[in-house]
């Protein structure tokens, strides 16, 4: 078996790793970049104390802090667009450039506006820009970077119409918590000023769900009682029979039933939740359907996997995060939805001293849609990486990770010595087992947890660090493989887990 290396943004298939020489080459080649952009504002800083720039013998004045457009006139001069093949180092390049030509040049004298954006030197050594992407004026390039960028991954999930979208956050928890905010603002509005008032509101999630939903009712005020489990099915699926009968409970105690949390990929066990039903009963009790596809969601790149997300199109909100299956840097996390003029009116305060409507009814000021002021321009992050592999690239990539996955899932149920708690192949990528010496799993718990978590200890020092979560027999394994997973690191772990095992 083979992993697919992206060298240069077209991958080749090999069981040899190339990424220091990569990612040497790509930082020296970016580096030619961002260095005479910085000292482009240098050598600009004799001509602030004029007060003017000096005009040119060789053409029109050369802006160094901004060459200003409107939006619309810089997303037809941009025209960017997400490949479906990448475009490798080249590609890459060309739109850094662009960026660069295209942003406000914060190192330069002249920024005077709110915030000061200029990192320290030691702040480059993980090579990066400047601009964050609170509003347009400041980020011009970013913020029609981050518009499309979300546009086009809403478009993956069938978030199709003209309004749909997206914005990043600083995580999926945060994707989350906004998400929860838009829910409770958009179907009642009057909390917006009045607080929570005499609603005493439930959300749902799966028993299974990720704990950041506990902790934005918590931030919400809500609280975290206000968070009711739903039975999970033996696949670790939300029942949505239990759903429906939590919800009629809810409201026979007088309470205020108002948000579903599903998952794509729980947190434990991968498991993909059947959205379409529990469509249905969000629509048939007036809830907000949400879906944390934080882990599980990239899988929509795949034509292979992309099944286990059938429905996504019916969500009022959805979190993905590339940072995780896709290996994005961290972070890098979206809130999708199919209407973002609904996050800008459950969000936006009006701060008329920093947002400015635009004449064209769109909004480009994108921090106004979220509970954030300053941001990362952490879509570039995705933009980049897309430019450089394509969408081919991305399924090429999850294919293999959800190969390597299934891979060690068949060789657990083939040793006498584990006994798998995953499906085979696994739904996601983490497989879930015990240690069972000789095919006899202890019914002492204590012992089970005792034993997985000497062996965890133990592979550390055979350079393998694994995780483990508890389970209904004790603690078990619980490896996550991913998109630079070797066969050979598969086999490898296996045949470590059976010797630390018999010692």
């Amino acid at each position: 078996m083979t992993v697919t290396n992206g060298h240069n943004g077209n991958p080749s298939t090999t069981t040899l790793l190339h990424r220091a020489e990569e990612v040497n080459d790509l930082i020296d080649a970016v580096k030619g970049l961002i260095v005479p952009y910085i000292k482009a504002a240098d050598d600009a800083v004799a001509e602030r104390a004029t007060g003017d720039i000096p005009s040119s013998l060789n053409g029109p004045k050369n802006n160094v802090l901004v060459d200003f457009q409107k939006p619309q006139e810089l997303a037809q001069r941009l025209k960017f667009t997400l490949p479906d093949s990448g475009k490798g180092k080249e590609g890459l390049l060309e739109t850094i450039q662009q960026v660069l030509q295209n942003s406000v040049n914060t190192w330069d004298q002249g920024f005077l506006d709110k915030f000061s954006l200029i990192a320290c030197n030691l702040g480059w050594g993980g090579v990066r820009h400047g601009p964050f992407s609170a509003k347009h004026q400041f980020s011009p390039a970013l913020t029609i970077i981050e518009k499309t960028t979300a546009k086009t991954l809403a478009h993956l999930f069938g978030f199709t119409g003209a309004r749909a979208g997206g914005i990043s956050c600083q995580g999926g928890s945060a994707s989350n918590l906004t998400s929860l905010v838009v829910a409770r603002n958009t179907l009642f509005p009057k909390c917006r000023a009045s607080g929570n008032g005499i609603h005493d509101f439930v959300i749902f999630t799966s028993a299974h769900g990720h704990y950041s939903v506990e902790k934005s009712a918590m931030i919400c005020g809500l609280g975290s009682n206000s968070v009711w489990p739903v039975p999970v099915d033996e696949l670790g699926c939300m029942k949505p029979d239990s759903l429906r009968e939590l919800v009629v409970r809810a409201r026979n105690e007088g309470k205020t039933p108002f948000y579903v949390n599903s998952t794509a990929g729980t947190t434990v066990m991968g498991s993909y939740e059947p959205f379409e039903e529990i469509s249905k009963i969000c629509k048939e009790f007036g809830l907000w359907m949400h879906i944390d596809a934080s882990w599980g969601g990239p899988a929509i790149f795949s034509t292979k996997q992309k099944h286990k997300l059938n429905g996504t199109h019916l969500a009022d909100s959805l979190t993905v995060n590339p940072h995780k299956m896709m290996n994005v840097p961290v972070t890098c996390s979206f809130l999708l939805g199919p209407d973002m003029n609904i996050f800008n009116k459950a969000n936006s305060t009006a701060a008329g001293y920093l947002f400015h409507t635009s004449d064209s009814g769109d909004i480009w000021d994108l921090a106004d849609l979220t509970l954030q002021c300053g941001r990362r321009g952490d879509s570039l992050k995705l933009a980049l990486a897309w430019i450089y592999y394509g969408a081919a690239g991305f399924e090429r990539q999850i294919n293999h990770a959800f190969e390597q996955a299934a891979y060690l899932a068949t060789l657990i149920n083939q040793s006498d010595n584990f006994v798998l708690v995953s499906k085979d192949p696994p739904p996601c990528l983490q497989v879930c087992f015990y240690y069972s010496p000789g095919g006899k799993l202890s019914d002492d718990k204590e012992e089970n947890t005792l034993r997985t978590k000497a062996m965890v200890e133990k592979m550390i020092l055979r350079g393998y660090m694994v995780d483990y979560a508890p389970g209904p027999k004790g603690s078990f394994f619980r490896v996550v493989v991913n998109c630079q997973t070797l066969p050979g690191t598969v086999e490898g772990l296996v045949k470590g887990l059976e010797e630390v095992g018999h010692q």
